[in-house]
């Protein structure tokens, strides 16, 4: 791997880890058989609750791009298993098979992420859940005008991050229902900071 992508994905676990104190609220609603989507740097895997009996990550950045990636999953307490691809493409997973999906911060990175919630839905099985936190558009039109302004520079400089993404309407776009939704702001930068947190089901 290159010097360059190796300091990005150190890059990304150090501004990752800010926000920590916000991932038990969504990942201590998994349960069963777990599929992460955007796994990331495996920081998601200490904040998991008792009832998760193993876990799938997918994430194109492979697992050795920094060593505390392998660290974090071996001592994880339950199985740990690593996928590198995209999400919005065909996972390769059967139908029906997870009990709950998670994304934390993932939606606003992913291309298509309209595909990638139908490839959620289809390996969800019934009656599971999709639990996530994501940043997204702000309720001010202010704002969120300023983040329509900034957005094409803000994705080139992030990794394909968009700050201005519709994330409720995206879900739902993607054939989930919201049960719950909170909407809230992090201590992130302004332009990042609405977030909202919620527990979808398929209808």
């Amino acid at each position: 791997m290159a010097i360059g992508e190796r300091f990005s994905a150190w890059l990304l676990d150090w501004a990752m880890r800010q926000m920590d104190d916000l991932r038990p609220g969504t990942t201590g609603a998994a349960s069963g058989e777990v599929l992460e989507i955007g796994f990331g740097t495996g920081l998601n895997l200490r904040h998991y609750g008792p009832e998760v009996k193993k876990l799938i990550g997918v994430d194109p950045m492979s697992p050795d791009a920094i060593g505390a990636t392998a660290d974090r999953m071996a001592a994880a307490r339950f199985p740990v298993e690593h996928h590198q691809l995209r999400a919005d493409g065909t996972l390769p997973f059967d139908a029906g098979r997870f009990d709950t999906v998670v994304t934390t911060w993932t939606l606003c990175t992913i291309p298509d992420p309209i595909a990638a919630l139908a490839e959620m839905r289809r390996v969800l099985a019934p009656g599971g859940r999709y639990v996530f936190v994501e940043h997204g558009r702000a309720e001010s039109e202010q704002t969120a005008r300023w983040q329509d302004r900034l957005n094409p520079i803000w994705k080139r400089m992030a990794g394909g991050c968009n700050m201005n993404r519709r994330t409720a309407e995206i879900v739902e776009r993607g054939g989930f229902a919201l049960l719950e939704s909170e909407r809230f702001q992090s201590d992130a930068p302004a332009l990042l900071s609405h977030t909202l947190r919620g527990v979808a089901h398929v209808p």
